[in-house]
C-alpha cells in the first residue's frame, strides 16, 4: 500500500501523485539492482527521494545518495478514477554522468514534473531514478566490473511498472518509455537488449540512441585504470576489488570528465563513462540488434542545432560576435570527426560542408557551418541510421522521424546564444513537459503552441503507435502551425 497526494485542476479533473516509491532494493556496489523487499502498513509516497550520487556541476563536489533507486507517478481523474490509461516511462539525460527526476533541478523549478503530460494528454507519467557516473557506468570491460548498471536500474523500473501500474489505473500492456540525450540514447539501449520483451510497446528518443559516437565506450578498461590511480588502487588483477571498497564518494569524483578539448580532440571523446558491450544487457554492438525492437513503434529525433553545446566548447568563439572563427577551427573540428577515415574522409568533409561558402564566407555561415557539423556527427547521422534500422527491422512496429527547430529563447541576447541560434541540446525539454503553460510569463503564447503540439504528437503516439496531433489541436490557426 501507498499513499501519495491527491490534487485539484480543475472542475473536474484532479491529479493523484506519488513521490518516492522504491521500485528496488539500495544497489549493491557495481551490482545489478535487485527486487525491494516490500514494507509493512502503508508507504508515504509525498516526498522526492534523493537522486542518484553523482558530481555537482562544476565537478567540485557530489549530491545524492546511493540509496536512490525510487520512481514518481503522476495520475489524472475526470469524473471517475481512471482505470487503462496509457502510460509514459521518463528517462532523464545527463551524458550518463549527472541527471535526476527527484524534485527541483534548479532554484524551485522542477523540469520533468509529469503534471502537464499526464493532465493534458490524459496519460500517466512515470519518473524514475537510475545510478550515473562511477556507480552506474565504471567497467573494466570484463566480468570483475560488467557496466551497464544505470541502464539495469532503467530497466527494473520499467518492469516494476509493467507488474504494478495496473493498480495506479495504467494499461500494462500499453507502456511507452521515452528520454533526451543520454536519456534518449538510454531508451534506444532498452529498446535492443533482449531483456525487454513485452514490458512496454513504444518508445521516443530525442536527441540521442545507441549509434551515437558518445553512446558506446569501446575501450573501457582505459578509463577505469586511470580512476583506480586516482583512488590508489591497483590497475592489475585486484582492481575491481579495491574499487568495490572504496569510499562512494571519492568514486565518484574520480569518474568527472574533463571539459576541455584539444586540437585532436573533441569534447565528445572525453564522455567515458557510457554504456558498454557486456555481453549481456548488450550482447552485441548495438547496429546488431535491433531486431529486438521488430514490434516496437519508435520516434526519435534531433534539435536543429543540438550540437552547438558541444561545438562552444570545441570552438568558443562560435558564440562570440566580437572574436573570428577561423576556418582552421573548423577544420580541426572536422579532422577530429574523421580521423578514422584518414586525408581522403576529412577531404570529402571538407568539400561537403564548404560547398555553399564562396569564395569569401561570412562569419555567421562559418560560425553555423561548425555547428551543423556537431549536429550531424553527435546527433542527426546516427539518429537517422537507428530509425532506418529501426525501420528495416520492423515487423509490426511503426517508425517516426521528427526535426525540432523552435528557436531558443535567449538567441539575440548575446554569449552563449547568437542571434542566429536555432534549438540548442535540451531546449525541446521544457516544450515536452509543458513549462510554457507551468510558467506562463516566461513564455510568449507562440510558445504554448508548441508546447501544446508537443504534448499531443507525443501523447498520442503513447496512445495509438501513430504520431499524429488529434483533431482539436489541428483545429488551431494556420499561424500556430508554421510555428511549431
Amino acid at each position: 500500500m501507498v499513499k501519495g497526494d491527491n490534487i485539484r485542476l480543475g472542475l473536474f479533473r484532479r491529479m493523484d501523485v506519488f513521490k518516492g516509491i522504491p521500485f528496488a532494493d539500495i544497489p549493491g556496489r557495481f551490482e545489478k539492482p535487485k527486487r525491494h523487499p516490500g514494507w509493512e502498513g502503508v508507504l508515504q509516497a509525498t516526498e522526492f527521494r534523493k537522486r542518484c550520487l553523482q558530481v555537482n556541476l562544476l565537478m567540485t563536489d557530489t549530491r545524492g545518495s546511493e540509496d536512490c533507486l525510487y520512481l514518481n507517478i503522476w495520475v489524472p481523474h475526470g469524473s471517475k478514477v481512471s482505470t487503462g490509461l496509457p502510460v509514459m516511462v521518463w528517462i532523464y539525460g545527463g551524458a550518463f554522468l549527472v541527471g535526476g527526476s527527484m524534485g527541483a533541478n534548479f532554484l524551485d523549478n522542477y523540469l520533468y514534473s509529469g503534471q502537464e503530460i499526464a493532465d493534458r494528454g490524459n496519460v500517466i507519467v512515470v519518473t524514475l531514478g537510475y545510478r550515473v557516473g562511477s556507480l552506474g557506468f565504471l567497467s573494466t570491460g570484463d566480468s570483475d566490473l560488467p557496466g551497464n548498471y544505470g541502464l539495469w536500474d532503467q530497466q527494473a523500473a520499467i518492469a516494476w511498472v509493467h507488474r504494478n501500474i495496473r493498480s495506479f489505473g495504467g494499461d500494462p500492456d500499453n507502456v511507452t518509455i521515452f528520454g533526451e540525450s543520454a536519456g534518449g540514447a538510454s531508451v534506444s539501449f532498452q529498446t535492443l537488449t533482449p531483456h525487454n520483451k513485452g514490458l512496454f510497446k513504444r518508445a521516443i528518443s530525442q536527441s540521442g540512441v545507441a549509434l551515437c559516437p558518445w553512446g558506446i565506450n569501446k575501450n573501457p578498461r582505459k578509463f577505469a585504470e586511470e580512476v583506480a590511480i586516482k583512488l590508489k588502487c591497483p590497475t592489475g588483477e585486484n582492481m575491481a576489488a579495491c574499487l568495490k571498497m572504496t569510499d562512494p564518494v571519492a568514486l565518484t569524483l574520480a569518474g568527472t570528465l574533463s571539459l576541455s578539448s584539444s586540437p585532436d580532440h573533441s569534447i565528445i571523446e572525453n564522455l567515458a563513462l557510457s554504456p558498454v558491450i557486456d555481453g549481456d544487457f548488450l550482447p552485441d554492438e548495438p547496429r546488431n540488434l535491433f531486431h529486438n525492437a521488430a514490434e516496437i513503434d519508435y520516434i526519435a529525433g534531433v534539435n536543429d542545432m543540438d550540437g552547438h553545446l558541444f561545438i562552444a566548447f570545441d570552438i568558443p568563439s562560435v558564440n562570440s560576435p566580437l572574436v573570428d572563427t577561423h576556418i582552421e577551427d573548423v577544420k580541426r573540428l572536422m579532422a577530429s570527426y574523421t580521423r578514422d577515415k584518414g586525408k581522403a574522409g576529412l577531404d570529402n568533409a571538407y568539400s561537403t560542408y564548404t560547398s555553399n561558402w564562396g569564395s569569401n564566407p561570412s562569419q555567421e555561415t562559418i560560425k553555423k557551418t561548425a555547428v551543423a557539423l556537431g549536429t550531424d556527427y553527435i546527433f542527426l547521422v546516427p539518429t537517422q541510421t537507428a530509425l532506418y534500422l529501426h525501420a528495416a527491422n520492423a515487423t509490426t512496429g511503426h517508425t517516426y522521424s521528427y526535426f525540432f527547430s523552435q528557436p531558443n529563447r535567449m538567441a539575440g541576447i548575446g554569449r552563449p546564444y547568437p542571434s542566429w541560434m536555432g534549438a540548442d541540446h535540451a531546449d525541446d525539454l521544457q516544450y515536452v513537459f509543458g513549462k510554457p503553460f507551468t510558467t506562463p510569463l516566461g513564455y510568449w503564447p507562440r510558445h504554448r503552441h508548441v508546447s501544446g503540439y508537443m504534448i499531443n504528437y507525443w501523447t498520442n503516439f503513447a496512445k495509438t503507435g501513430y504520431n499524429y496531433a488529434d483533431t482539436r489541436a489541428s483545429q488551431k490557426s494556420n499561424k500556430a502551425k508554421s510555428e511549431t
